[in-house]
């Protein structure tokens, strides 16, 4: 298989000092993996960019919140059909900028569509004020609402560059706040494409925008006193924008990828569940964010399943063209993690059912699954980041829970099983806080935020709280006029209601 002639990336990327020795602009160019040709060239923004960026989303914010939120619909709905209309032209750029195939590409920009219909819709049902009920505040009736923060930074990653960042955006924007949209520096066309969508809409009011830059123009957003930033990507990622955040006491939310465990218990539909494991493991070179790491099965189904997987293995066929079952690992150190981590899994006595370290062929790794492999490898233990699978025996599920949660970092969990109703019961003694049920688990788990559900909506606004004197109460009269009888009164209701 022929070697990419392109400048590979290395991890993490060095901060850019703004200009070149010559005093230009210093240029961000985005490569193709694939190719190694020239996808565009973009601006590596500096401090005084970001500055002048974030006050004009707070101009534009100032309108977007006034709008409320039937309006806010209307113009995410639009812009949702913008995005449609441009499937294409976007498929391409994600292709290009990823090494994706085209199919992937697509189902990444149809899941964002997707999720920002919903979004656009669900905000008012989970934002608008509301009356909780309240029994300590009899006479009082209180309602909570849910305001705009302001101006919202979102870090997107390089391997979903859509449909990550867009979980954000899409509920920051829904939410009523500006975005000041940072995509990674391995994807700026797809960022720069996504804010040029919604500046052709709405070119007055920028309440989306994208900056373009290495790891110092991040740096720089964090520091620029946006109301929050929405980070979505590596644990090391995380623990940096975690750090500089923590400088200007800017409100984050995290959500660090980690590809998880799997567990296939005895009544498993066997074929599903071994589809499911090697596309979890090896969809986009294995550098997808979630997915499956490690396979634990029942011991009386091992035989079958690692046959089924290997067979789904060996058919898949890494490349450039259409036909491709993935494309090309994107870090040189990547693959070298990949192979230190198959030559742990070997030397401490793991066996190769596919593949193994000649299957490393930069810049492109075939698939690989692995049996047999000691806990205690690097290949178990370590940070996922290559189409590796492996696949272990487990005597009874109470040796797949121990496994599952020997693990240092908590890990999404993915059960196979057609008693779906005793998931719940094995669930709640797995250290997690997602399990999927017959599915791949999807992003990361040990993070403080969240980006898709109603929840999300409410990690961009603030609640308000208003209460109101609806009746008086004998019991409490706000003031210091406590007269002997509204004592014995409050005494009598207490000793009525609590039975004393």
């Amino acid at each position: 298989m022929a070697e990419s002639a392109q400048p590979r990336a290395t991890e993490p990327a060095q901060p850019a000092k703004g200009r070149t020795g010559s005093g230009k602009p210093k240029v961000l160019t985005s490569y193709d993996p694939r190719t190694g040709e020239v996808v565009g060239d973009y601006a590596v923004m500096g401090a005084g960019e970001l500055t002048r960026t974030v006050r004009a989303g707070r101009a534009a914010e100032q309108w977007w919140a006034a709008i409320e939120f039937s309006g806010r619909k209307r113009w995410l709905l639009d812009w949702k059909r913008t995005i449609a209309r441009g499937t294409r032209e976007l498929v391409e750029l994600v292709s290009s900028e990823t090494g994706k195939p085209r199919l992937d590409a697509a189902l990444e920009v149809t899941l964002a569509v997707e999720h920002l219909d919903w979004v656009a819709r669900q905000a008012e049902k989970t934002l608008s004020r509301s009356v909780p009920g309240s029994r300590f505040a009899r006479g009082q009736q209180g309602s909570v609402g849910y305001l705009p923060l302001g101006v919202v930074g979102v870090l997107g990653p390089w391997h979903n560059p859509v449909l990550a960042p867009m979980n954000s955006i899409a509920a920051a924007m829904a939410a009523g706040n500006a975005v000041v949209f940072k995509p990674s520096e391995l994807t700026p066309g797809v960022g720069a494409w996504l804010a040029d969508s919604w500046t052709r809409l709405v070119p007055n009011q920028p309440v989306l925008q994208v900056v373009t830059g290495d790891s110092s123009t991040a740096a720089h957003l964090c520091r620029a006193r946006v109301d929050k930033i929405s980070y979505v990507g590596s644990p090391a990622g995380a623990r940096e924008v975690t750090a500089l955040c923590a400088q200007t006491a800017t409100p984050l939310t995290v959500e660090p990828g980690g590809r998880g465990a799997m567990v296939v218990q005895v009544d498993a539909r066997l074929e599903h569940a071994a589809a499911a494991a090697v596309f979890g493991a090896m969809s986009h070179a294995g550098q997808h964010p979630s997915g499956v790491q490690v396979v634990y099965v029942a011991d009386s189904i091992y035989e079958p399943f690692l046959e089924l997987a290997a067979d789904h293995a060996r058919r898949l066929r890494p490349g450039a063209d259409r036909r491709a079952s993935y494309g090309p690992m994107t870090y040189d150190a990547h693959i070298d993690m990949v192979r230190r981590q198959v030559r742990d899994a070997l030397t401490r006595g793991g066996r190769a059912v596919v593949g193994s370290l000649e299957s490393i062929r930069e810049p492109y790794i075939e698939p690989i699954v692995l049996t047999e492999v000691p806990e205690v490898s690097t290949a178990v233990t370590g940070d996922a980041a290559g189409p590796v699978l492996i696949v272990n025996r487990v005597a009874s599920m109470d040796e797949a829970v121990e496994r599952v949660n020997a693990s240092e970092k908590p890990r999404p969990v993915a059960v196979f099983t057609r008693d779906v109703r005793s998931v719940a019961d094995f669930a709640e003694r797995l250290h997690t806080v997602l399990v999927t049920v017959n599915a791949v688990p999807v992003y990361g788990v040990h993070g403080p935020g969240r980006t898709r559900d109603p929840d999300a909506l409410r990690e961009f606004a603030r609640p308000l709280t208003i209460s109101e004197k609806v009746r008086h109460d004998p019991a409490i009269t706000g003031t210091f006029d406590q007269h002997p009888y509204r004592l014995r009164m409050a005494r009598a209701l207490f000793r009525l209601r609590h039975r004393v």
